[in-house]
């Protein structure tokens, strides 16, 4: 399992005074109001920032980072990845999963027979569908509801599916 997940991508510097232009990549951008630190990938090393205020503008989140306060010390961090520690993800419901947690899980049918791996998660409108790559080297796209999802055992590596006739045809 993951120990932390990506909630943003610094796309540019907002005024001269230290803020970031933040491009969010969590379901929740409301998340960035509750946050006190954030992780900020920057390729061979990372920083822990405290995050001293929040703005939200358009689609963008607008970070100000506690004793950064000038243009040019955040310019470097243009196009970094920023991440949260699992213990600061945003509280699941039942039922609900992380998607970098589903990724590569092994997917079986009714019977407990192999089928495939989960390759991606697709986020539509209505609900997820899980691209599967099959044993066989054909792709799925499976609608992520009750009907189709039997069981997500996480510890375990696994999702057991139900196909709907047709969705092979």
């Amino acid at each position: 399992m993951e120990d932390r997940f990506q909630v943003g991508v610094i796309t540019s510097t907002h005024g001269v005074r230290g803020e970031v232009k933040v491009y969010p990549t969590t379901d929740d951008v409301k998340r960035f109001k509750r946050l006190k630190e954030i992780i900020l990938d920057m390729g061979k090393e990372e920083l822990v920032l405290e995050i001293e205020g929040v703005k939200f503008f358009k689609q963008f989140v607008i970070l100000k980072f506690k004793g950064i306060d000038d243009i040019n010390d955040v310019e470097k961090f243009r196009q970094k990845s920023l991440f949260v520690t699992r213990k600061n993800a945003v509280r699941l419901s039942k039922d609900e999963y992380f998607i970098a947690d589903l990724m590569g899980l092994k997917v079986v049918d009714e019977a407990e027979q192999e089928i495939g791996v989960l390759k991606d998660v697709l986020e539509t409108g209505a609900n997820d569908v899980y691209e599967i790559t099959m044993t066989d080297g054909r792709e799925l796209l499976l609608p992520a509801i009750k009907e189709c999802v039997l069981k997500v055992d996480i510890e375990n590596g696994y999702i057991q599916i139900h196909i709907l006739d047709g969705l092979l045809d």
